[in-house]
């Protein structure tokens, strides 16, 4: 369902990803993990047609990002770090706008919404501004918005940060149900490592750029010699904080914030 072959993106003089290579099945779940600043969102922003690579190539379902964006487009749903919900809508009025973008018929559009919205134990609070919506039910609903289209490829950018365990928990569960009755392909990234050891069938850690280790979590494991998926991710990557990278576009735009205050 993914294959990247020799992929590498740079800024300048800065290598942000160094020749990755990896394949994803579909219905698999997919675990990719690093320290900050490591390539993993510039990694989800090439896959998701965000940015066009330097080198190397993308196949999502057979088809290049970059060369057929719209079409890939329709082949996977996204959750982003940072919410993206219409607070001044409600739960309803979100997933209804989705569908409209992508053109779901307004009957099935309905009939996805309601599964969804139950499936993620929202159903009832359909109705309500999302501005009432407590941060666990905020990320549920755009994990339900992303799959309302019925995407072939689910990316989750640390859909669980800043959830309570008993949330995390829920979301997760959600998700593996739904990845197991629609072999929905699931890529997601996240700092919790019992979360990623537990939900994923496979694991993929990237640091500095390149993907240094592969495999299940117990062959991770047994290759470094640990107990637990923490301690081989530590052992991979060392124990140095790391800051997060800040990007080209992210140091235009703050000397730009600079210079207007002059």
């Amino acid at each position: 369902m993914i294959r990247v072959q020799n992929l590498t993106k740079t800024f300048g003089d800065f290598t942000a990803v160094n020749d990755i290579s990896f394949e994803i099945q579909q219905g698999e779940m997919v675990a990719f993990l690093g320290p900050n600043g490591a390539g993993k969102t510039t990694t989800i922003k090439m896959l998701t047609t965000l940015l066009k690579s330097t080198s190397g190539t993308i196949e999502l379902n057979g088809l290049n990002p970059e060369r057929q964006p719209n079409e890939v487009r329709k082949l996977f749903g996204i959750v982003f770090q940072d919410p993206s919900l219409d607070d001044e809508l409600t739960a309803w009025e979100n997933m209804e706008m989705h569908g409209a973008l992508y053109k779901v018929p307004r009957r099935v559009c309905a009939e996805r919404t309601e599964k969804l919205l139950t499936l993620f134990e929202l159903w009832d609070r359909r109705k309500e501004p999302v501005k009432r919506f407590s941060g666990g039910m905020k990320r549920r609903l755009e994990i339900a918005r992303g799959l309302l289209h019925t995407p072939k490829i689910l990316f989750l950018d640390e859909p669980t940060l800043g959830l309570d365990p008993q949330t995390r928990n829920q979301l997760w569960n959600q998700v593996r149900k739904l990845n197991a009755e629609e072999r929905v392909t699931v890529f997601l990234t996240t700092h919790y490592m019992e979360e990623a050891e537990r939900v994923a069938q496979r694991v993929a850690i990237i640091d500095h750029g390149r993907i240094v280790a592969q495999g299940t979590p117990q062959e991770l494991k047994q290759q470094t010699g640990t107990e637990t998926l923490e301690q081989a991710f530590l052992k991979l990557t060392g124990s140095t904080i790391r800051e997060e990278e800040v990007g080209p576009a992210d140091r235009m735009r703050q000397m730009a914030r600079a210079w207007g205050r002059r």
